[in-house]
């Protein structure tokens, strides 16, 4: 066994088992080492918008990698990249003449939205609004703040308090929002994080009218809204921002995943007027947050390339064609025992929800099933409530997705 530490592993079961090496990837496929083939149910982990193998991604990097592959941006250093990507995003961004800092990942970001949320607070003479809300099944990534703000129990499980001032309503009532807001005192809370489609939870799309009703909340009461678009950003909910499509003007956006499609890490926060005006005032100095790779220019130049490509190939249009097709094909596992509901219909995103009856008897169950779909040749993954992640690429086609959906009932037909 290597010495390679895999994330969200049970280590001792890799050792037992061995490591499942992908070994090259096109398209909406992925091969591994003895040249099998498996069509990618995920696109990686939720970031593969525009599928594998894009030569345009790889020479843009390629270019800037021979010119200049990266610098500090610390101060006033910069790069023509990383300078021409944030205008990018802030012309895609549901916001006009919003600010775009830049990270190397959606918990980096995370964290980037949690301190810019509590000194946004001190700098306009309201330093007590420290709480920050969540909701149930919510999925902030693994740093210190994401972990506070986890609506997923396990995922907080066994390190102890780091955040204290966090609060939690359920993922589907705005009246809980407002009520405890009022019951908190508005001014106590700092900012409220809402996944527009809850992803790693269990993919959960809102109720009809949630998040028009959440936004006004967070208007009415001076809270910051921070829209977590880490999944949802760039093409998955078939705008560039799920926030664009609903209207909801975030005071904070945070992103990563689809910026670059994977081909090298990069996330952002997507700051609106409201909020980065006060940063850019002369009297609020320093903001004394950053990290090694913000503004990383070869990573900037990726970023770019993918962009142009959900462009030009127009993928947001795709997106919205796949969001009637994709529920429909998974409409067939419907007819099997083992599967309780299929939960879309907003942008490319699915989850196969396993009976809770079958789940109760066997808590492997899901496990069992990913490995039936995988021996079957197509990858999937567990989510918290006992249901399979659906996010493949943006460039999947009805063949793709025939593929997927025979492979998957092979792997619930197995285990159930």
């Amino acid at each position: 066994m290597g010495s390679f530490w895999h994330a969200f592993a049970d280590m001792s079961a890799v050792e037992a088992n061995g490591p499942f090496v992908i070994d090259r990837a096109e398209g909406t496929h992925v091969w591994d080492e003895s040249g099998k083939r498996y069509l990618d149910a995920t696109a990686g982990l939720w970031f593969a918008n525009v599928g594998f193998g894009r030569a345009q991604i790889a020479e843009a990097v390629a270019t800037q990698m021979e010119k200049l592959p990266a610098y500090s941006t610390f101060g006033d250093y910069s790069n023509r990249p990383a300078e021409a990507l944030c205008d990018l995003v802030s012309e895609l961004a549901p916001v006009p003449n919003s600010k775009v800092f830049l990270t190397s990942g959606g918990s980096d970001s995370i964290e980037t939205a949690t301190k810019m949320a509590r000194r946004y607070w001190q700098l306009v003479g309201e330093p007590e609004r420290q709480i920050f809300i969540n909701r149930e099944h919510a999925y902030h990534g693994m740093h210190i703040s994401g972990t506070s703000l986890a609506g997923i129990p396990a995922n907080a499980a066994g390190y102890g308090d780091f955040l204290e001032e966090v609060e939690q309503v359920a993922w589907d009532d705005a009246a809980e929002l407002a009520e405890l807001i009022h019951k908190l005192g508005a001014r106590n809370v700092a900012a409220f994080f809402c996944e527009p489609v809850i992803g790693a939870g269990g993919v959960f799309p809102p109720p009809e009218g949630y998040l028009k009703a959440v936004r006004q909340v967070c208007r009415d009461t001076g809270v910051l809204f921070i829209a977590d678009e880490v999944i949802t950003g760039f093409g998955r909910c078939g705008d560039w921002f799920a926030s664009g499509r609903f209207d909801l003007e975030p005071d904070l956006i945070t992103c990563a995943k689809g910026i670059t499609s994977g081909y090298l890490p990069l996330g952002a926060v997507v700051a609106a007027p409201r909020v980065a005006d006060e940063f850019y005032a002369a009297r609020a100095g320093m903001f004394r947050h950053g990290y090694t790779y913000s503004g990383h220019a070869a990573v900037a130049a990726a970023a770019i390339a993918n962009l142009d490509i959900i462009e030009s190939e127009d993928l947001l249009g795709r997106a919205r064609e796949l969001e009637s097709e994709l529920p429909a094909a998974l409409e067939r596992l419907m007819t099997l025992d083992v599967v309780e509901e299929i939960r879309s219909g907003l942008g490319v995103l699915a989850a196969v929800q396993l009976d809770p009856d079958r789940l109760e008897e066997d808590p492997a169950l899901p496990m069992k099933v990913v490995a039936g779909a995988r021996e079957a040749g197509v990858l999937t993954r567990a989510l918290g409530p006992g249901a399979l992640q659906i996010s493949p690429a943006l460039v999947t086609s009805a063949n793709d997705l025939e593929e997927m959906v025979s492979g998957l009932a092979i792997g619930l037909e197995a285990a159930g």
